[in-house]
C-alpha cells in the first residue's frame, strides 16, 4: 500500500447538503485553505452520529483555525438531507455532507470497501496546497476523537508555518516543540 502522505487529492466532483441547501464541491473549494475529509460507512447507523457530532461539537474551533471539514459517505446528498432531519445529533452538522454514491471520491483516498461499497472510517487532513498532511484510517467499528483531531490540525499548521521544527507526542499549543539536529540523537 503507498501511503497517501503529501500526496495531492486527486479531482473530484460531488454534490454535498450544506446549510439546508444541496451544493456542488470539487477539489478546487479545497485549495487554499486548510481542509478535513471525515470518511464514513453510512448514514442512519450507529458509530457514524457519534463521530460526526464529536465533529460538529469542535467545529467552530476548527473553522477559527481556517479549516473547514468534509464529511463524506458513499449515500447521497438525498440521503443525507434525509437523516439531517431525522437525527438530533446530526442537526448540529453545520459543515458539508458530501455524497460519494459513485464511490470515486472513497476510492481516491484509498477507503473504499469494494465488496460493500461502504467507506471505512477514514481522516484526512489537508493542506492549502492540496496535500495530504494526515491520515487517520480505522475499521468499522472503531470510533475517532475529535479533540485528538483538533490537536493533529494544530500541529500540521504549527510545523507548516514553522520550518526546522517538529511536534512531539502529545504536543498542544504553546508547549516545546523540537529542532531536530544532530545534538538531538540519543537524547530525547
Amino acid at each position: 500500500m503507498t501511503s497517501l502522505i503529501n500526496s495531492t487529492i486527486k479531482p473530484f466532483k460531488a454534490t454535498a447538503y450544506h446549510n439546508g441547501e444541496f451544493v456542488q464541491v470539487t477539489d478546487d473549494d479545497v485549495k487554499g485553505k486548510w481542509s478535513v475529509f471525515v470518511f464514513y460507512p453510512a448514514d442512519f447507523t450507529f458509530v457514524c452520529p457519534t463521530e460526526l457530532g464529536d465533529v460538529a461539537d469542535i467545529y467552530p474551533q476548527l473553522q477559527a483555525l481556517g479549516v473547514e471539514v468534509y464529511s463524506v459517505s458513499t449515500d447521497t446528498h438525498f440521503t443525507h438531507k434525509a437523516w439531517h432531519d431525522a437525527s438530533d445529533t446530526i442537526k448540529k452538522i453545520n459543515y458539508p455532507m458530501i455524497g460519494d454514491p459513485t464511490h470515486q471520491i472513497s476510492r481516491n483516498f484509498g477507503v473504499l470497501i469494494e465488496d460493500e461499497g461502504l467507506a471505512l472510517r477514514g481522516t484526512f487532513v489537508v493542506d492549502p496546497e492540496g496535500q495530504i498532511k494526515i491520515v487517520e484510517i480505522n475499521d468499522l467499528g472503531i470510533g475517532r476523537d475529535a479533540k485528538e483531531l483538533l490537536r493533529k490540525i494544530q500541529a500540521a499548521q504549527y510545523v507548516a508555518s514553522h520550518p526546522g521544527e517538529v511536534c512531539p507526542a502529545k504536543w498542544t499549543p504553546g508547549q516545546k516543540t523540537l529542532a531536530p539536529s544532530l545534538d538531538l540523537v540519543g537524547k530525547i
